[in-house]
């Protein structure tokens, strides 16, 4: 039979200074969801799950049906994920069967989200049954994420749910989560839990910065030497092109994108220890000082070089963006070399090496567009007046003064994504990600149009003081306060007190999901962390 709800009776006594009231009211067990979705309905009415009689099923007239592997492994995912202690023989209380069927309108099964994926979906959970209905498969995926966040145990261990509604959609088509690999070589098991996690806090944008100066652990086909000699070890501090494919892959599964970033011209010391002539050489005194600054930008073999890279890089990674970097460019070394400075007087730059600058960007920007991809650069490139191909993206980085960037680059019509606000590398004693959870992203001065040029941001976890032994309780729950500014709507979720108690119980889900996610303050979870 359908369990039935039951009722604890609980007094709850409110004093004042002239009198005394007592309220008496039914507990009311709702499931507290993180990313907060759109519109959420729930009753006190629920009704049980056992394993056994569980399942998910396609409806008819859903056109992904069973064989479209991005639901078919979700469905086993989430059944993991809702019913984690099943094999141990616990929650057995046996229930009605529950009918748990999904409609996707469209198929796209065996394709990749990309900018305009629809992550919409409807969810609802009545008697015996629940319904979600989605345009694509990576919508469906938001809502099976939504539904295993509903379902909790009681203390004898078994399952419930409560009658809910749910109409949700993302309020930003772009939310990332960029990880550094140069820095400290993070293990593929470290990128993949962390793919996981932003599927459950629903980030749809892995930014993989994969090389920089430090070390260089892509290991190219076309250039082998670049891993060969700039990554910290050749063999095991590498990601090989089957790892790459696992991890585009991985994210895949979970609806995330992979834009992968090759930053140039600065940030490239590891490159020239695998590409020879690749880097400027510094000099002092009028000789070489045997020391080599940001890429040449002054010779030909520089850009055949970037060219090849980059159709590599097309044919690897799938999506439609790449980062281009562009950023911390140090003219040092640009100054010292006279052949550079040459240059400079040929094309009339002067001593402005921002137009040496530019003209190489733009050379890279140009290249990318010819090979049907959207450029991402960072927000230096815009400050330095380039002439900036109007699809290409701008990610602001810098301050606390991107406010006032998010008026000039929207007013200048590029679309901009945030992140200076979410650089979580920083780190602080007690709750930091009250301060996260304050962004407005939108809150500058621009009309409506300027603001629709905001297409998301993302969180930043540079690797200099990070890697795997403290990447995921650095991130994780504090990466979550920005999840939620990026899906939910911000009129509804600017109170960080009322959004502490569903972070506090998403951060508890997180560790019963195997996430070792840091404490938010002091208290426990129900399932602590059990994974060292």
């Amino acid at each position: 039979n359908l369990c039935l709800l039951f009722f604890q009776s609980v007094t709850i006594v409110c004093y004042s200074e002239s009198f005394a009231f007592i309220y008496k009211y039914c507990t009311i067990y709702f499931y507290l969801l993180w990313p907060l979705p759109q519109q959420l309905h729930q009753s006190a009415d629920r009704g049980c799950l056992s394993p056994q009689r569980f399942s998910f099923t396609y409806g008819r007239d859903s056109a992904a049906q069973t064989g479209c592997s991005v639901l078919d492994a979700a469905f086993k995912r989430y059944f993991s994920i809702i019913f984690p202690d099943f094999t141990k023989g616990s929650g057995l209380l046996m229930c009605e069967n529950q009918s748990n069927r999904l409609s996707v309108k469209t198929g796209g099964c065996d394709g990749y989200p990309d900018e305009d994926s629809d992550e919409s979906y409807n969810l609802s959970v009545s008697e015996g049954q629940a319904v979600l209905r989605s345009v694509t498969v990576w919508g469906a995926l938001r809502g099976l994420e939504s539904f295993s966040q509903l379902v909790y145990q009681d203390d004898y261990g078994s399952y419930f749910i409560n009658k809910t509604e749910i109409v949700d959609f993302p309020r930003f088509a772009f939310r990332g989560l960029l990880l550094d690999t140069s820095r400290h070589y993070l293990p593929l098991h470290a990128i993949l839990k962390t793919l996981d996690a932003m599927a459950y806090s629903k980030f749809n944008v892995f930014h993989w910065h994969i090389v920089d100066d430090p070390s260089f652990p892509y290991q190219s086909r076309t250039f082998p030497d670049l891993s060969n000699k700039g990554a910290f070890h050749p063999f095991t501090h590498i990601y090989t092109q089957s790892d790459v494919m696992r991890v585009i892959e991985h994210a895949r599964m979970r609806g995330i994108r992979v834009v992968p970033e090759f930053d140039s011209p600065g940030h490239t010391q590891s490159w020239g220890k695998g590409q020879p002539g690749l880097l400027t050489p510094c000099y002092k005194g009028g000789v070489p000082s045997g020391s080599f600054g940001p890429v040449d930008p002054t010779i030909d073999t520089t850009y055949k070089f970037m060219e090849s890279l980059l159709k590599e890089v097309k044919f690897v990674f799938p999506d439609s963006y790449v980062h281009l970097g562009g950023d911390e460019v140090s003219f040092a070394c640009w100054q010292s070399n006279p052949n550079v400075r040459k240059f400079m007087e040929k094309m009339g730059f002067g001593k402005d090496f921002t137009k040496l600058e530019s003209f190489y960007m733009e050379s890279i920007m140009n290249m990318t567009a010819a090979l049907n991809r959207t450029s991402i650069v960072w927000q230096d490139v815009f400050d330095y007046h380039e002439r900036i191909p109007q699809d290409t993206v701008l990610e602001i980085w810098k301050g606390e003064k991107y406010q006032a960037e998010l008026s000039r680059m929207t007013q200048a019509g590029h679309r901009v994504l945030l992140s200076a606000p979410w650089y979580i590398n920083h780190i602080s004693y007690g709750q930091d990600w009250r301060n996260s959870y304050a962004v407005q992203p939108q809150n500058f001065s621009g009309t409506e149009e300027q603001k629709k040029l905001v297409i998301g941001g993302e969180v930043a976890m540079w690797g200099e003081y990070v890697d795997a032994t403290n990447l995921t309780p650095r991130l994780w729950p504090r990466a979550c306060a920005a999840a939620e500014r990026l899906w939910s709507n911000e009129e509804k979720t600017l109170n960080a007190d009322l959004a502490f108690p569903r972070l506090e119980e998403f951060r508890c889900e997180l560790l019963r999901r195997g996430i070792q996610a840091e404490p938010l303050f002091v208290g426990h979870c129900k399932h602590e962390y059990d994974g060292l």
